[in-house]
């Protein structure tokens, strides 16, 4: 039975959000093939209809997800959000950049692209949520939060002292608000 354009599209947007979620809560190389496609509901063998490899899986999941994360936002809502217990506990659906960023490096030249293309419109879109006048002190401080809010993602994810993440993620969110 041949399957429509459209059903193909759909199936493709479930593996990638298959993969998504796996890739974030486990890392590029702990996750195969065959466990993205279980998650998805698929066998193995339909992998190649959509895909050339694993690092073409990695590199098209990593362009869906910051895609997808990226938006239309207010400034100080986006950082309470962002720097949350919530999302500190819940990285299988947080943030790509937080949850991958440091494990693309070692990735294919697609996937490093797609992360940073993904980077370049998110300082974008910061640089126009952050106050000030000249756009190279909206651009600095909007390169600083993002790093600040990824390095505290990472770093309150890494310890295992929850009230220690706590303070990282609170005192990360004050420093950044009191900007």
């Amino acid at each position: 039975m041949k399957v429509s354009r459209e059903q193909v599209a759909e199936n493709r947007e479930v593996i990638l959000k298959a993969a998504g979620q796996l890739f974030r809560e486990k890392g590029f190389d702990a996750v195969g093939v065959a466990e993205v496609m279980n998650a998805a509901g698929f066998t193995h063998g339909g992998f190649y209809g959509h895909f050339r490899s694993k690092d073409d899986l990695i590199a098209q999941t990593l362009a869906y997800l910051l895609e997808k994360a990226s938006g239309d936002f207010d400034f100080k809502p986006f950082v309470d959000r962002y720097l949350s217990a919530a999302h500190r506990d819940n990285a299988a659906t947080g943030c790509p950049t937080a949850a991958l960023a440091a494990a693309t490096r070692q990735q294919s030249a697609a996937a490093r692209e797609a992360m940073t293309s993904a980077q370049r419109g998110h300082i974008d879109r910061l640089s126009g949520k952050v106050e000030g006048k000249r756009a190279a002190a909206r651009r600095r401080a909007a390169i600083g939060s993002w790093s600040a809010m990824v390095g505290a993602m990472i770093l309150a994810r890494s310890v295992d002292d929850s009230e220690f993440a706590d303070e990282i993620i609170k005192e990360t969110r004050a420093w950044i608000n009191a900007k």
